[in-house]
C-alpha cells in the first residue's frame, strides 16, 4: 500500500508516526504509554491490565463504560486495548467519514477515565475470568514458568491469580497517574491524512494529561542458563508440550535478525519447510513454530510444538539434524531464494490494509523511536547472504544460553532427560 511516514514531535512531549495513504477509506488510531507490568507494584502484578480496562470506560465525557462503547462504536467503528510486559496501548479504527468523532472519544476516555467503583468491580470480576480461562493455556504457563527459571520477569496465570485479591482501585489509579502523561505517550496514525495532520496535532497538543518527565524506562536483563530441563507435571495432558530455546546475550543487529527470520521462514514456517515438512510427512506432529524476540540486552529463538510422547525422540532428531544444518552453512541457494520469496509475500500482504501498514513502523518505533524503512524491506531480504545466515544462527549459541522446558504427564516427566541430553550439541 503507497504510503508516506512524517514523525511529529509536539510541545507537550508526545511524539508519534503519521503515516499517510492517499485514498484509503478508513483511519487507524494507537496510542501506547510504557506503562505494562513490570511498572506493577510488587505482588500486584495484573495492575496495568486492570488499568487498561478500566480507562476505556466511564470518563467524564460518558459517565458508563458501556454507554461510552456504543458511542465509540455506533457506526462500525472498532476499539480495543492491550496490556504487556512494557506497555498498555488503545487502539481504534473507523470509517473515513467519522475520523474526528472517533479520535476524538479515543482521546476522552484515555485522558479522562472515572475509575467508578462499580466499574473497578466489574472489571476485577472479567479479568479474574479471563485469568481462569489462561490456567489451562499450556503452552502460556510453560512460557512463563521457563522465563522464570531463566531469570527472567514473567508469572503464571495461577499466580496471577493468586495476586489479583491484593489489587485495589487505588492501585490502579496511582498506576495511570504515574504512567499516562504526554511525554510518555508515543502513538501511530494512519489513513488518508490530506488537510487533516494540522487538526490531529491539535488534538493530541490539548489531551488533558500531564507533561511527566519523559518516556518511561523499560527493563533491562540477562536471561540465565537452564543447568537441567524445566519440566511441569500436569497428570491429565496426554500430549508433550514443549519449548526449546536459546539466548544470545545482546540484542541482534537489523541484519542478523533479518537473516534469522530467513532461517525461521526455511525451518518452521510452512508445511513444505525443513523441520515442519519433513514432521509433517513423517505423521510426527501436526505443527511446529519458532519464534524470535529481541529484547534490549538480549535475543532468543525458540521452537515449540504439541507433540505424542512417542514421537518426540524422531521430532527432536529432526530438529536438532536441521539446526546444525544451517549452523554449518548446509544451505542451497534455492532453499535461501524460497525463504527470501516467502518473505517478501508475507510482507506484501501485511502491508495491504491500513492496519497492517501500521503494524510494520509501530512496535520498533514504540520500542527504540527507530522508523524502519519498511518500503525497502523486499530489497533488504533480497541483500541477505547466505554467510549472514550462518553468522545468525551461530551467534544465538555463542553464549551457551538455553534449554528445554516440557509440560505432560508421567511419560513426558520421562522423556525429560533423554531430550535435554538430545539438544546439548546444538551449544557445543
Amino acid at each position: 500500500m503507497k504510503h508516506t511516514v512524517h514523525e511529529i514531535q509536539l510541545k507537550n512531549g508526545a511524539k508519534g508516526l503519521f503515516i499517510d495513504v492517499p485514498g484509503a477509506t478508513v483511519m487507524d488510531y494507537e496510542v501506547n504509554f510504557v506503562a505494562g507490568d513490570f511498572l506493577a507494584p510488587k505482588g500486584k502484578w495484573d495492575t496495568a491490565h486492570l488499568m487498561e480496562h478500566l480507562v476505556l470506560a466511564g470518563n467524564e465525557r460518558i459517565k458508563n463504560g458501556r454507554a461510552y462503547n456504543a458511542e465509540l462504536e455506533k457506526n462500525g467503528a472498532a476499539t480495543n486495548a492491550y496490556t504487556g510486559g512494557d506497555y498498555v496501548g488503545y487502539w481504534a479504527e473507523c470509517a473515513d467519514f467519522e475520523w474526528q468523532r472517533v479520535f476524538d472519544l479515543l482521546l476522552a476516555g484515555i485522558s479522562s477515565p472515572l475509575f467508578l467503583r462499580e466499574e473497578f468491580k466489574s472489571e476485577f470480576g472479567n479479568v479474574k475470568d479471563e485469568l481462569t480461562a489462561w490456567t489451562t493455556d499450556h503452552f502460556d504457563n510453560l512460557r512463563a514458568e521457563l522465563r522464570q527459571a531463566n531469570g527472567l520477569f514473567d508469572a503464571t496465570a495461577r499466580e496471577r491469580l493468586k495476586q489479583l485479591k491484593n489489587i485495589r482501585r487505588i492501585d490502579v489509579i496511582n498506576h495511570y497517574k504515574q504512567t499516562h502523561t504526554t511525554s510518555n505517550l508515543r502513538f501511530v496514525i494512519g489513513g488518508d491524512l490530506r488537510g487533516r495532520r494540522a487538526q490531529l496535532e491539535r488534538m493530541l497538543e490539548s489531551i488533558k494529561l500531564p507533561k511527566g518527565r519523559g518516556r518511561l524506562k523499560f527493563m533491562i536483563e540477562k536471561p540465565n542458563n537452564l543447568e537441567k530441563p524445566e519440566y511441569i507435571f500436569r497428570p491429565s495432558v496426554k500430549s508433550t508440550h514443549f519449548y526449546l530455546f536459546t539466548y544470545a546475550l545482546e540484542r541482534l543487529d537489523d541484519e542478523q535478525r533479518d537473516a534469522l527470520w530467513l532461517v525461521n521462514n526455511m525451518l518452521t514456517a510452512t508445511l513444505h519447510s525443513r523441520i515442519l515438512g519433513e514432521a509433517r510427512e513423517r505423521g510426527l506432529v501436526y505443527h511446529v513454530g519458532s519464534r524470535i524476540h529481541l529484547d534490549r540486552s538480549y535475543s532468543s529463538w525458540l521452537f515449540g510444538a504439541q507433540v505424542i510422547p512417542k514421537n518426540s525422540p524422531a521430532l527432536f532428531e529432526i530438529i536438532v539434524r536441521e539446526l546444525q544444518r544451517v549452523k554449518a552453512g548446509d544451505i542451497s541457494k534455492e532453499d535461501l531464494e524460497a525463504a527470501k520469496q516467502y518473505a517478501i509475500g508475507r510482507y506484501q500482504r501485511g502491508a495491504q490494509t491500513v492496519s497492517g501498514t501500521m503494524n510494520g513502523y509501530a512496535s520498533r518505533y514504540y520500542y527504540d523511536s527507530v522508523i524502519e524503512d519498511y518500503q525497502i524491506f523486499p530489497d533488504k531480504v533480497r541483500a541477505i547472504t547466505k554467510a549472514k545466515v550462518v553468522e545468525a544462527v551461530n551467534r544465538m549459541f555463542t553464549d551457551k544460553v538455553g534449554g528445554l522446558g516440557l509440560l505432560g504427564n508421567t511419560k513426558t516427566r520421562e522423556l525429560a532427560e533423554p531430550l535435554s541430553e538430545a539438544i546439548q550439541p546444538l551449544w557445543q
